[in-house]
């Protein structure tokens, strides 16, 4: 199955920044949005960012303003820019690709899912 990959992660100081990036090393795909979640210490999944496939962008009140989902097509990418970091920022942040996403191998087998596909995440720590 499709296994997204997530980088960028790592340890900054609060009110530094990271930029998260997100591939489906292998696969291409048509745009179709990517949404990014977080998980904070063992409270639930939270929703954080996502783009549509035209490139519109929407976010959570916590991150609104410090936070900047983009695509870039061409390589395949899409990046969560984190500005103005908390510490309450911190936690493991994985992106998914929605159900409507097909991603294609270069042997033209394609997947899809109903569910999407996720990546296994990146950990993100602010210091204060």
């Amino acid at each position: 199955t499709v296994q997204l990959e997530e980088s960028g992660g790592g340890s900054v100081e609060a009110g530094g920044s990271l930029r998260l990036s997100c591939t489906a090393p292998g696969y291409t795909s048509t745009k179709c949005g990517m949404e990014w979640y977080r998980q904070i210490g063992g409270a639930q999944r939270e929703w954080v960012s996502s783009i549509a496939p035209d490139g519109g962008p929407t976010y959570a009140d916590s991150v609104n303003g410090r936070f900047t989902i983009s695509e870039d097509e061409d390589k395949g990418t899409v990046y969560l820019h984190m500005t103005s970091l908390k510490p309450e920022d911190s936690g493991v942040y994985t992106c998914k690709a929605p159900p409507e996403c097909t991603y294609c191998a270069p042997d033209h087998i394609c997947q899809s899912s109903r569910f999407g596909f996720w990546g296994q995440g990146t950990q993100v720590t602010v210091s204060s």
